[in-house]
């Protein structure tokens, strides 16, 4: 691709990423349409960066209005915002960033309709659907699958904090390991992605202790746990009402997916506790760090330039750490 084939003002903004990952993978990003659901902290951060690198146009969907609490962790909007719509008071702010950026917003949810969800996600390269529950993210993901669209899942529930994505037989290019160091080439990597519905039947029996132990389950197990709990009550935990329940719920899944015992057999109860009375709220760093490795990870994949989540991360603001585990990926 030559560089005469960006504009001016093109080059000028996006000099310093052109010569980080190439013009190939700025085309490919500046060519991409991202549909990105639910305008809550997490999003708001990915936006912004995905917009910043120079995305070709963003589809926003949210059908809620802006609420005072809406205002700690959402910087796209200010106290005159307050019930208006969302995607309403956040459109113009999106495109200051980058008027480059096509904006695009639709303020209902009804395109989340099976037959409207499968007609809008023929129109784009990738889906990002934030804060949401998991019985609807893994009917989406699946309609996604069928059109062949990469899939992302983010968001935070107080401290804690995930990202999954579906990114099919996804295509990267990565150094050569088994090449000489003084003569370094890159090789195409194909990785194979599963949807969100296997993931979650994922069984943990096949890693030694060490190797569960740095994956961190009893936070991956708190979000799981979370996501049961809503499923069967239709609501998140309220708090210490709710405490024992998702303990019982978060050491059933732990049992079930036959996690080493010598690690883990219950989930902490100072993380259930943590989890049951702060998951209805947004921490403004947790949504910040989160939406921004999001950011960070749909840019790889539009770049192909380097290996992205593989397939479930989480993130424990309690400890500050994250990782990352392959849930029923080859």
């Amino acid at each position: 691709m030559d560089p005469a084939e960006f504009t001016e003002e093109e080059q000028g903004r996006y000099d310093r990423q052109i010569r980080l990952w190439g013009i190939e993978a700025q085309q490919r990003m500046r060519n991409a349409t991202i549909l990105v659901v639910k305008l809550k902290g997490t999003a708001t951060e990915t936006i912004k960066n995905i917009v910043l690198a120079g995305i070709g146009k963003l589809i926003l969907v949210d059908a809620d209005d802006v609420e005072e609490v809406d205002l700690g962790a959402g910087f796209f909007f200010c106290d005159d915002d307050v019930g208006k719509k969302r995607v309403d008071a956040a459109k113009a702010r999106i495109e200051n960033l980058n008027p480059l950026v096509t904006v695009e917003i639709i303020p209902n949810f009804d395109v989340l309709d099976n037959q409207n969800f499968e007609s809008t996600v023929n129109g784009v390269d990738l889906v990002c659907i934030t804060d949401w529950d998991r019985d609807d993210l893994i009917r989406l993901n699946n309609i996604c699958r069928r059109s062949r669209k990469p899939f992302y899942a983010g968001g935070t529930y107080g401290l804690l904090g995930y990202i999954f994505c579906d990114l099919l037989d996804h295509k990267y290019i990565s150094p050569d390991r088994s090449s000489p160091k003084d003569a370094q080439k890159n090789v195409q990597v194909t990785a194979s992605y599963s949807p969100l519905q296997d993931a979650l039947r994922h069984q943990w029996s096949a890693l030694s202790k060490r190797q569960t132990k740095e994956l961190r389950p009893a936070s991956v197990f708190a979000i799981l746990s979370l996501w049961q709990f809503q499923s069967a009550r239709n609501r998140l935990p309220l708090g210490t009402q709710d405490i024992d329940e998702l303990q019982q719920t978060a050491d059933a899944l732990v049992s079930g997916a036959d996690v080493n015992k010598q690690v883990l057999t219950t989930v902490p109860r100072s993380l259930i506790e943590s989890v049951a009375m702060t998951a209805p709220h947004e921490f403004s760093p947790v949504c910040a760090i989160v939406g921004g490795l999001l950011a960070q990870d749909i840019l790889k994949t539009l770049a192909a330039r380097e290996p992205p989540i593989a397939n479930f991360l989480t993130f424990d603001g309690n400890t500050g750490g994250a990782s990352v585990c392959r849930l029923s990926m080859p």
